[in-house]
This record gives C-alpha cells, structure tokens and sequence, in this order.
C-alpha cells in the first residue's frame, strides 16, 4: 500500500468498511467512552520486568491498565496477539477467548490497526521470551477510520511525513525520538541560563516596527488601532530596553516570523534564544556559548561527540577562532587581504563569483557576500567567525582599534550559522547614524535594511550599561543533535506549498 496522500484517499473502500464498523458500535451505545484510566506505561514496565524470568512473573498477580494504539493484530482460533503502542513504547497484549470472554474476544477479532484500546492484565512471558500483558478486559476507545501504512514500508515519503506530521508520529520512532530531543534541548537551555541568573521574559510579536534583524517582515493590521503591525523578526530592541530598564540578564526563546523563501535550512517561521548580559562583552558571549553548546550535547545525547550527515564532530574540544578576513584570504588565496578595504577590488571579485553587485553596496558588504559565497559551506568543524564589517552589523559595537570592523562573532558547525553575537551597540548617536544608513539602504531598495526605531533611542539615551548579547537558532541546533537534513525534520508542522 502505498502511503502517498492521493493514493491513501483511495482506499475509501478500507475507510467505508471501517465507518460501517463505527456505526455498528454508535447503535450498541456509546462508541467513543471516556471512562478508562490507565495507571502504566508500556516502559515502566518493561524497565520493572523485562529482566524477571517467566516462572517468577507467573506468581505476580497485580492487575495493571495500559492505554494505547494497536499497530499489529495476530488472530489464532480462540487465542491472539496484539501490539500496543503508548507514549513511551510498546507492549505486546496475550488475548485469550476463555480469560475476556467471547463477546470481548469477537470484538477484539474486529478491531483494527489504528483503533485506540484500554487493555487490563496481568504480566507475563510468552515461550519466546517475550514480556506481555495478558488480558483480563480490552475495550475499544476510539476508532481509527483511516488504515495505517503498511509495518513494512513505514512512512517514508518525505511529503506526507510533513503534512500530515500526526501519521509520522504514530509510525516512525525515530521522529518521536526527535522531538523528545527538541524538548530536551529548550529545557538544557533554559535550565543552563536560569543557574546563571537570566531572568527569561516575553516581548511583543506584533510589533510597530520590524527590528533586531536584517530581513523582510510579514505585515498585518489592526483594526481597532487602524494600524499595520509586524511579526516580529527579532526580540533583541525589546530585550535590550529590559537591560536598560534593569534587567541585565535576560532572555528569551522566542518564535520570529521571516518573509523569505523556504529551504532546508529556512523556515518562515522558527525558534531562536536570544540572551543578554550586562557589564560583559563579545569574548564572554563567546566563551558562554561555548561551554552551552558542550554542556548541551553532553545532556542531551550523553557525550561531546556529534555524528551529522556521515561526519563526525567534537566539541569537547576548543572552538576555532579566526576574523572574517583571515577566513575569506584562507579561501580565496587569489584576494589581496591588504586591499580588502578597495570596493573596487571587492566588487570586481564578488562578481567574479557570482554576487550581484548593487550600487549601495560598500567594501563591508561586498566582504561579508565573498565570505558567503566562498567561506560559509566549507566552516565544518566548530568555528567563531569575528570582527563582522561595520555595515553589515548595524547593532553592533565597533572596534575600538579598528571602526571598519565590530565586536562581533558568527559561529558555525557543518557548515552552517547557528549563533550570531556581539558586544551591543550603546552609544545612541552612533546607533542614529547607523539607522540613518539602513534607512537609506532601503530607500535604495534593499528591502531587509532596518527602519530607523526613534522609541529604541530613546531607551539608548537612559544608558544601555556595555552588554553581550546572543542569537542562537533552536532548530539548526536540533538538527544538528538529530542528524536531521532538513528543518522540516524539527519543526513539529511545517511551512508547506499548497498540495495540488
């Protein structure tokens, strides 16, 4: 059977057959109760009695209830077998005519792999060995009209799986297991903050104005106040204020909202913790991540050593640390680091390599395009990237002995981003002037420019005291930790195409 979503509407005979059975249980009484209560988990179980051996098991007389779905049924005369599936595992159900009954026992015989059962027993081994449940009592709960895909196949197409992420949890282990590690992660995260004194908040995400990132905004309307709002793109002006007002550590894992195209890595909307320190710095910020990122995996997957697309990674060890400019003179031996502030020259090499080269475009820039084009894919083992150009890091502070670059840091790991911080931008002039910029650059028509934010000035001008701030992305992260190609493998639901 093939488990594509055209050919599973097709089995409507399979579907009619099963609603001619719901409708033989609406006429008998009640088909959905909801009156059963289990008191265990398939694991508990197995975790207290899988090591016992079948002669003391057949002295345990406590009767236990377990609730779940059937995914196998096995009839044999006045005797069968079924698989139960809960939350935690599964659990094999011994059904035996003479112990149910035979108006229970023909009614087992005509449930399906799907229905949702409430099974009471008592535990035991069968002659293979293996840990069972057997019936005193099996009620059906909720029937299933729709046929499971086949044991054998699975769910394997990658379409259905993300449409219709309910079958997926149901059929394949291994994206419940993911999901339990994504769960795992938010709460390492917040429990690794929390110990050093972070204080997590909530900030708006309808916001006046789209700020904290360079990317376009999804608009919307008020009615009542007649006004377009934003998604927002980032919390990070609002979080800053928190800083400003005294809160000088903070953070928060947030949902932004990104108009921009979909990817294995892109998702319009996605998870980020962001994370402020007052009084610290970008090398602090640094090293924070570092010792999270290590503490992470050794929570969550039980060592430091990572295995992601065939590659294994360590992050046990030190981060690599090199500049923007040292990493786009490794890689492109061709460049003259010494005219890396020659927009002429930059310009000639980013259309070199494919960059479309705008006029509003300045040496920063065009740095910043070579680095992507040249550098970013090829970051495989963990890596701080550093002293950002200035215009491209409008938030961030400049240099003290260099103002062409920030105090800035990307890290990547597999050749991708997954965490962007700085030392925060408190001077409020400077900030002004950097807006002025990005306002110009969109009225050039760079439509992922900032807007200028008068209210965040003002905020500024009560003094920001000198702050580390961090950007890290919860699904990349997870991907990572998952050995999952694509973001859609992490993200519970999602942003698909409309189905044809």
């Amino acid at each position: 059977m093939s488990d594509g979503p055209s050919d599973r509407d097709d089995d409507s005979y399979l579907v009619a057959h099963r609603r001619d059975k719901l409708a033989r249980l609406r006429s008998a009484g009640n088909a959905y109760p909801n009156g059963f209560r289990r008191d265990t988990l398939a694991e508990h179980l197995h975790g207290r009695f899988d090591a016992v051996d079948a002669t003391s098991l057949a002295a345990e007389t406590r009767v236990y209830r377990l609730a779940g779905r059937l995914m196998a049924k096995r009839v044999m005369g006045k005797a069968g077998f079924a698989q139960l599936q809960d939350a935690s595992g599964c659990m094999q159900l011994f059904v035996q005519q003479n112990a149910v009954g035979e108006a229970a026992y023909e009614a087992f015989k005509n449930f399906d792999v799907g229905d949702l059962v409430g099974a009471v027993g008592t535990v035991m081994k069968t002659k293979t060995g293996e840990l069972s449940l057997k019936l005193q009592r099996l009620e059906l709960l909720a029937k299933s009209l729709r046929p499971l895909p086949e044991k054998w196949a699975g769910l394997t197409d990658t379409e259905t799986r993300y449409r219709q992420r309910y079958l997926d949890l149901i059929v394949n282990r291994q994206a419940r297991e993911t999901f339990l590690i994504r769960a795992a992660v938010v709460r390492f995260l917040r429990q690794f903050l929390d110990s050093l004194g972070f204080v997590e908040v909530e900030t708006p995400m309808l916001q006046p104005l789209p700020g904290g990132a360079a990317a376009r905004p999804f608009v919307t309307h008020h009615n009542a106040l007649d006004r377009d709002l934003y998604l927002r793109i980032a919390p990070e002006l609002y979080l800053k204020r928190l800083v400003v007002g005294g809160f000088e550590r903070v953070y928060e894992l947030n949902r932004n909202f990104r108009n921009e195209g979909l990817s294995s890595r892109h998702n319009p909307e996605f998870t980020m913790l962001e994370f402020y320190q007052a009084y610290a710095d970008y090398r602090e910020a640094m090293e924070l991540v570092e010792t999270m990122l290590r503490d992470c995996a050794l929570a969550v997957c039980g060592c430091t050593a990572v295995r992601y697309q065939g590659a294994n990674y360590e992050l046990g060890r030190p981060f690599r640390r090199l500049t923007l400019a040292q990493a786009v003179a490794e890689a492109n031996p061709d460049l003259d680091p010494a005219r890396f502030g020659d927009r002429n020259h930059l310009a000639e090499a980013a259309r070199a390599r494919g960059v479309l080269v705008g006029r509003e475009m300045g040496a920063g820039k065009l740095l910043t395009e070579i680095f992507e084009k040249t550098v970013e894919a090829k970051l495989i083992e963990p890596t701080f990237i550093t002293e950002y150009p200035t215009e491209v890091s409008p938030l961030a502070r400049c240099n003290d002995a260099n103002p062409e670059v920030t105090d800035r840091f990307e890290f990547f790991v597999a050749g991708r981003e997954l965490a962007n911080g700085f030392s925060e931008l408190n001077d409020p002039d400077d900030q002004a002037l950097r807006f002025r910029r990005q306002a110009e650059a969109k009225a050039a028509g760079d439509e992922e420019a900032m807007v200028f934010d008068a209210d965040y000035l003002r905020a500024l001008e009560y003094g920001l005291p000198p702050t580390a701030g961090v950007g890290l992305g919860i699904d990349r992260l997870v991907m990572f930790l998952t050995d999952s190609p694509s973001i859609r493998d992490v993200l519970l639901f999602p942003a698909m195409r409309p189905e044809r």
